[in-house]
């Protein structure tokens, strides 16, 4: 099996390292991720310059761009062949709900698959890379059951909670919870005096009922999110059919 590994925290982030060890054993990786923390940059591809590719010591390819282009240039750029799989993270901090929508990490496995190549995202519930290792186990737990029985095209979102390894309960299918609106921006000044805004704290869950990402992870799950890149509203397009029809 050949695996490209992404993250959105950088090529030196604790999550990526451990996810890259705990599946070199099983397969051939190339490991291609962002030269700095680029968290919160969702699906967006640097257009308005050029970028630039390195190697670090441990053979890691990094990039002066967002965790869609590391997977975009990997796939067009720097691999010969296509991966079997792509893997993203290991995030240091939760991505349920609709975080989905802003995370880099979630970006980098959506750019696989819009290749066409089966993708999964992974992190962790909590900051501070606690238990990574144990989270990388899991990871590699998850890779190894590969998922015959869905679309080869599929795009899988995971959760892990920051606990040993023999304390983390089995796997879930879940779906997306809700947060409610996002926090105020937060207001500052800088040395010149001029305004400043920092985007405020993610808002509180809304919707964390049983079934949910949320809900799983928080009785010690490992919360599995099958996701999809279509954003067509069907119910709302069979109305909206109906309205220009009775114009």
């Amino acid at each position: 099996m050949k695996i490209l590994i992404s993250n959105d925290d950088g090529y030196l982030a604790p999550g990526l390292i451990a996810l890259a060890d705990a599946l070199a054993p099983i397969a051939d990786i190339v490991v291609v991720a962002p030269d700095s923390n680029r968290s919160g940059s969702s699906n967006s591809l640097t257009l308005d310059r050029p970028l630039s590719v390195y190697q670090a010591s441990n053979g890691f390819y990094f990039i002066n761009g967002t965790p869609s282009d590391c997977v975009h240039i990997a796939l067009t750029g720097i691999m010969e062949c296509k991966p079997d799989l792509i893997v993203s993270g290991i995030n240091q901090g939760q991505n349920m709900g609709d975080d989905t929508l802003y995370s880099g990490t979630v970006a980098a496995a959506t750019e696989g698959h819009l290749f066409g190549i089966p993708a999964i995202a992974f992190s962790q519930v909590d900051k501070g890379w606690s238990e990574v290792a144990a989270a990388a186990r899991v990871a590699r737990d998850i890779v190894e059951r590969q998922f015959d029985a869905l679309s080869r095209n599929f795009l899988l979102n995971v959760n892990i909670p920051n606990l040993p390894y023999e304390q983390i309960k089995p796997a879930v299918a879940t779906r997306l919870g809700k947060r409610h609106q996002s926090e105020a921006v937060i207001k500052a000044q800088d040395p010149h005096g001029r305004d400043i805004y920092w985007i405020g704290p993610c808002g509180a869950q809304k919707d964390a009922g049983e079934g949910t990402d949320f809900h799983a992870t928080a009785l010690g799950h490992v919360s599995i999110t099958p996701l999809q890149i279509d954003l067509t509203h069907n119910v709302q397009l069979q109305t909206l059919k109906q309205v220009l029809h009775d114009r």
